[in-house]
């Protein structure tokens, strides 16, 4: 990738962290004595995403991997991962900048159409663990809560959600969806004639990137299960965070509870994906999930602000990353 291109998505970083700065929801001193609260476990939480990133890394590593005999070196997927996870964070409606960092940043190891099939597939079965995640949590809340005749039906209604969603994305890996994603484009007024023009142009590209997706599900079963079985592994660990949170005001939580919790939260946070950071909506989430289970409101209040401090430390960690170590490839695959 050009250093200029980089640059630009240095600066976004950048202006995440600062607008992050100026959004925490009190005073400066209340934000200090907050953290000196968390104690050692702050670091500990922080720490914690260096093996949720790799594991991360390691699902996306699997599915960029083929049976040629060119292999991208892992600790670049690594740092891509950490880099791409930091800009989609900063950046509203969550992909808008982490995806195509990862693509030009892919691209010359393995050519434009591969890198961007194996960044949709990822995207993909990241957000497919997300419903699957979901799916799991009405299960543990039915075996751990009594369920009252409003709860009953909210949770029905979540389920019947997260299944439609896990069958369109089944069927997605079964036929591609490049193609299909640009006729609906064609659908929406304003992206109209792009989204026409844009599928004539690059036609044999699109048709390439969907039977690259198929082929993951068809023919590289054991990838496709590893790698959505490593995001879900991912997201069961990242469980700890709230868990280690929470342990820092009370003794009496459970690992399930906390499981719930960043269940509800991470549904609630990604309704406003249009959010940048998801500044309030993460908040929110916190807190209704902490009352939600018999927890202080406050509780969820705390473990929100202790994961926006996580957050803004990965994202300068991530801006970081992209400066160093940018060595020059010269691709021998297909970049058209």
């Amino acid at each position: 990738m050009k250093n200029s291109y980089r640059n630009i998505f240095l600066l976004i970083g950048v202006i995440a962290i600062v607008i992050m700065f100026f959004t925490f929801d009190m005073e400066y001193d209340e934000l200090l004595n907050n953290l000196k609260r968390a104690g050692m476990w702050l670091p500990l939480v922080v720490f914690l995403w260096v093996f949720i990133y790799l594991i991360n890394a390691l699902s996306w590593y699997l599915i960029i991997r083929d049976n040629d005999d060119n292999r991208v070196p892992f600790l670049k997927i690594y740092k891509f991962t950490i880099s791409g996870f930091a800009l989609n964070y900063a950046t509203p409606i969550g992909l808008m900048g982490g995806e195509p960092y990862r693509i030009m940043e892919l691209a010359p190891y393995v050519g434009t159409s591969k890198a961007t099939s194996s960044v949709i597939l990822y995207v993909i079965m990241h957000i497919f663990s997300h419903f699957c995640f979901w799916l799991s949590s009405i299960f543990l809340y039915i075996f751990l809560y009594p369920v009252s005749m409003g709860i009953g039906i909210m949770l029905i209604s979540a389920g019947i959600f997260c299944l439609l969603f896990i069958y369109f994305f089944v069927k997605g890996y079964k036929n591609g969806m490049a193609v299909k994603a640009l006729y609906l484009l064609q659908k929406i007024p304003f992206l109209k004639k792009w989204a026409i023009r844009f599928a004539k142009e690059k036609k044999e590209t699109l048709e390439r990137i969907d039977s690259q997706i198929a082929e993951l599900h068809q023919q590289r079963k054991k990838t496709f299960y590893s790698a959505l079985f490593l995001e879900l592994t991912a997201r069961i660990i990242g469980c700890l965070e709230i868990y280690f949170i929470l342990n820092i005001l009370t003794s009496e939580v459970s690992f399930s509870t906390c499981f719930l919790i960043a269940a509800f939260t991470s549904l609630f946070s990604n309704l406003f994906f249009f959010s940048p950071m998801q500044l309030g909506a993460r908040e929110g989430g916190f807190a209704l999930a902490a009352g939600g289970l018999a927890l202080s409101g406050a509780y969820g209040v705390y473990t929100a602000l202790i994961t926006r401090v996580r957050e803004l430390i990965w994202i300068a960690i991530g801006m970081m990353l992209m400066k160093i170590n940018n060595n020059k490839i010269v691709s021998q695959k297909d970049n058209k």
